[in-house]
């Protein structure tokens, strides 16, 4: 049996608000609904392999070459698109973050080192990480990090780029949850380095993650072709392709949700921490933090799911993560934390 390591499981277990996985609390934009319908004709036939429609929504939007874009069944399947297309023997990943990463490297037998992060740091990304950038062939980044939710300073990110360059290092940066994040141009990573590859998706911001798609983005257009030719040919659904196109119109949605998100951010993290709970500062739509307490246990008697992080490495069961939803879901987890302090009498 398959065991299922990360948010969004509410197939196993009845669950009637899901904070477990950070999708877009504003939901699937209508556009990309109607696209999806007014499309459902053209969905007998094989999806274009190239993806090129895709490819120049995908190029306009972020302001990059269509030959330096590489479309995937989501986030997970650029990750180990890149891995089983060079190969690495050694990575470095920091810890905690996104299990797949290590997952994508073990695979394909390449030996894992970790960087692990400090809780008396917050769980950051500094200068420490510079000095174990030697004899490895591939970095691992996710900036805001999951489960964490914090950003790397610019100015570190830019010499962990310096260090790559001159050890001829991949450094490939995840960057699925960057657009939920104020004033993200100060923080996003341009592709001006061959050996950058940076990775984003339609999950989260567009609140796709049934529909399966995202992109990566290197300007060696040689690793492109070569991550493009690793696995099978119609990774990238027809209907995948259409949603995607529809999405990227979408730019006033994406500001909308930039907004209401920092405002039940700081609505959440106001509450949780008087619950006494320790909370780590988020950016994201999502909010990382410590307690004793059984509380995802205690939540599912109401049929709440959270994240417990206890199976992410350099963490443990009493670290949990939750998304930021909409102010009556948030609201209803707040209240469901009250009634368990009052009747657990904590």
């Amino acid at each position: 049996m398959i065991k299922h390591v990360h948010g969004g499981d509410v197939y196993s277990r009845e669950i009637d608000l899901d904070f477990s996985a950070n999708i877009n609390p504003l939901g699937m934009p209508d556009s990309v609904k109607a696209a999806i319908i007014n499309s459902v004709l053209e969905f007998e036939k094989y999806p274009d392999v190239r993806c090129k429609k895709l490819k120049s929504a995908i190029a306009e939007f972020e302001n990059v070459g269509v030959d330096n874009i590489v479309c995937g069944n989501g986030a997970a399947d650029l990750i180990y698109k890149i891995v089983g297309a060079l190969k690495p023997k050694r990575a470095l990943v920091p810890s905690p973050t996104f299990s797949e990463y290590e997952k994508a490297l073990e695979t394909f037998d390449c030996e894992v080192l970790y960087h692990c992060l400090s809780e008396e740091n917050d769980f950051k990304i500094d200068e420490r990480i510079i000095s174990k950038i030697k004899g490895i062939d591939m970095l691992f980044l996710c900036n805001p990090n999951n489960p964490v939710g914090n950003l790397t300073d610019p100015a570190i990110m830019k010499k962990i780029i310096n260090k790559c360059i001159e050890q001829n290092v991949t450094f490939v940066i995840d960057e699925c949850f960057l657009d939920f994040v104020e004033n993200k141009e100060l923080y996003s990573v341009k592709p001006e380095f061959d050996n950058v590859v940076i990775i984003k998706a339609f999950t989260k911001i567009f609140a796709m993650a049934g529909v399966r798609l995202g992109y990566m983005i290197c300007k060696d257009k040689y690793v492109c072709e070569k991550a493009e030719s690793f696995g099978q040919c119609w990774n990238v659904s027809a209907v995948a392709q259409t949603a995607g196109c529809a999405a990227l119109g979408e730019k006033e949605y994406i500001l909308k949700t930039v907004e209401a998100v920092k405002k039940e951010r700081e609505f959440l993290t106001e509450n949780l921490r008087k619950l006494n709970f320790k909370v780590f500062e988020p950016c994201a739509n999502f909010i990382f933090f410590k307690t004793s307490l059984p509380i995802d246990r205690w939540l599912l008697e109401d049929k709440i799911a959270v994240r417990s992080c206890g199976n992410y490495k350099n963490l443990n069961e009493n670290f949990f993560r939750i998304a930021v939803r909409t102010h009556a879901e948030n609201e209803a987890l707040i209240i469901a934390l009250l009634k368990i302090q009052r009747t657990k009498g904590y």
